[in-house]
């Protein structure tokens, strides 16, 4: 035999060895199209077409005041913001607030959602109704009480909390970057992390109790548990708590827009795309900032899907 068919012949029998989706697989990714299918059909016809109105857009020098003078400028808008330091600013400022939010409140959701799992029934409904009360509040009316909390005319955190090292009553948050984008944290911490809890909640309710009884009875600690048996059966709910959240608040706007108006180095991306199209009416260019906060947006998604590489049937031990 020669070499060439020892190689055809190792090829056919790694694809005679390949793993087949089993039955039970096949009928979920299929029943999974039919309930999700007519809404993924809406959101396609309502979101395709301004996608593609503003990356036709961003191709143009487009002021809203002077549409007679529509020009045709290429890529030209997307190499003044990749080459405006404003742009990278805000950059850095949004990754670093989705980074620091979506990390706090997956170990506070987590810690959330082990509470509401081990809790007594006759408590676990109130539980969840009164962790859920932050999330209900609308994003604008959580962002205003927050921003008069710690405001240094009106607010109280200044003399309630001044036996913290560095408070004191004259201390105004809004002046500095890093106190700012404390409060602005600090109140996306306080507002989604319920939605955080919820979503881990139903991973843990997917965790087999008869694996982590066997491994208590085996000897194994508390975190060797929550290691080895309760997070790797838990990778879907993390995956999704974490991308939805991710997502959600690298397009972080109301927060930032009511406290401090991207004031003292606080613009974020969505805000600064606001500032453009809205307030200087520039459509070409804030077109320009949209599809490029569309792109990270996407890229999120993709990093996401493959840094946790979930395979449900795999999970469940299915070919």
């Amino acid at each position: 035999m020669t070499t060439a068919d020892t190689v055809v012949t190792d090829g056919r029998a790694r694809r005679a060895r390949k793993p087949e989706r089993s039955e039970r697989a096949r009928d979920e990714a299929r029943l999974g199209w039919l309930l999700a299918g007519p809404a993924f059909v809406v959101m396609i016809a309502v979101t395709v077409y301004p996608i593609l109105q503003a990356f036709f857009d961003s191709l143009y020098s487009y002021r809203l005041t002077a549409p007679a003078d529509r020009e045709f400028v290429g890529g030209q808008n997307y190499a003044v913001v990749l080459t405006d330091p404003v742009w990278w600013g805000a950059f850095g400022v949004t990754t670093l607030i989705t980074v620091v939010t979506v990390l706090v409140e997956l170990v506070l959701g987590f810690a959330l959602a082990l509470v509401m799992h081990r809790a007594i029934k006759s408590v676990r409904t109130m539980l969840r109704t009164v962790i859920l009360v932050p999330y209900g509040i609308i994003t604008v009316v959580s962002a205003f009480a927050w921003f008069y909390a710690f405001d240094i005319n009106s607010g109280f955190v200044n003399h309630w909390f001044d036996w913290v090292p560095g408070v004191d009553p004259d201390l105004n948050w809004f002046a500095h970057q890093g106190t700012s984008l404390f409060v602005i944290c600090m109140s996306e911490i306080w507002k989604t992390t319920p939605f955080i809890s919820l979503l881990l909640l139903a991973g843990l309710a997917q965790v087999p109790t008869e694996l982590e009884e066997a491994a208590q009875v085996d000897g194994a600690t508390w975190w060797q548990r929550m290691q080895r048996v309760v997070l790797p059966n838990m990778r879907a709910a993390i995956m999704v708590a974490v991308l939805f959240r991710a997502l959600d608040a690298f397009r972080i706007f109301d927060n930032v827009f009511i406290m401090t108006n991207g004031a003292n180095g606080t613009d974020v991306l969505s805000l600064v795309a606001y500032r453009t199209s809205i307030g200087r009416l520039e459509i070409g260019m804030g077109s320009a900032i949209s599809v490029l906060l569309f792109l990270c947006v996407i890229l999120i998604c993709f990093v996401a899907i493959k840094l946790f590489k979930v395979d449900l049937a795999s999970a469940r031990g299915e070919k």
